[in-house]
């Protein structure tokens, strides 16, 4: 993962919008937040009445499959990837009613990307939903790596991390192909060339 000099940026999201409009009218929900502890993400998330669980599963990946270019190749290892699991998605069955994964799954190389995307399955409980994003640039030879402040409940602040090489290119079906488990998926295309999708366990 190389570093950026890009500057935090804010847009809106019509998936976060999504997200938050599958859980307006309920709270006492327990929520998964991916994007490491934020307090943006904590305090808007808390004062709609829910529980944050925040995890920083980025950080997680690098520490272990490192951030040199053996990364995507080390992610095939079999000890390796039940550390990862471990460490970011060890949970109980049935543990969350929503997750917010944003970019991630896209920095994972198969199988490992489906045994993520099965675990998330496992510990959301049925009917949730989960938001997550992919580069829909399918040429990008690098793509932007960043946190995920919320701001409101439909516009979110980008904060860059710096930029790594995609593990794939995620289209529409690959995608449908990768929730598979799901009882739907639904996109968004963003002008800056993001896929946010929507899938409901």
């Amino acid at each position: 993962m190389t570093s950026s000099t890009q500057h935090a940026q804010n847009r809106n999201s019509h998936g976060l919008d999504q997200f938050f409009a599958s859980i307006r009218e309920r709270s006492g929900l327990s929520i998964l937040d991916l994007a490491g502890a934020s307090q943006a993400n904590i305090t808007f998330i808390t004062q709609l009445g829910h529980k944050l669980y925040s995890d920083d599963i980025l950080r997680t990946l690098s520490a272990s499959f490192g951030t040199d270019s053996e990364f995507l190749t080390r992610q095939a290892e079999p000890q390796r990837a039940e550390y990862f699991l471990q460490q970011s998605l060890d949970f109980p069955d049935d543990t969350f009613d929503g997750a917010l994964v944003w970019d991630t799954l896209q920095f994972l190389a198969p199988p490992l990307l489906q045994l993520t995307v099965d675990r998330l399955s496992r510990v959301l409980r049925p009917g949730a939903y989960m938001l997550s994003f992919f580069c829909a640039d399918e040429k990008a030879k690098a793509i932007p790596v960043n946190s995920y402040r919320i701001q409101d409940s439909k516009t979110l602040n980008l904060v860059p991390r710096g930029e790594t090489r995609p593990a794939q290119f995620f289209n529409n079906r690959a995608i449908e192909r990768l929730f598979h488990d799901f009882q739907s998926v639904k996109f968004f295309l963003t002008r800056d060339n993001q896929r946010e999708v929507i899938a409901r366990r």
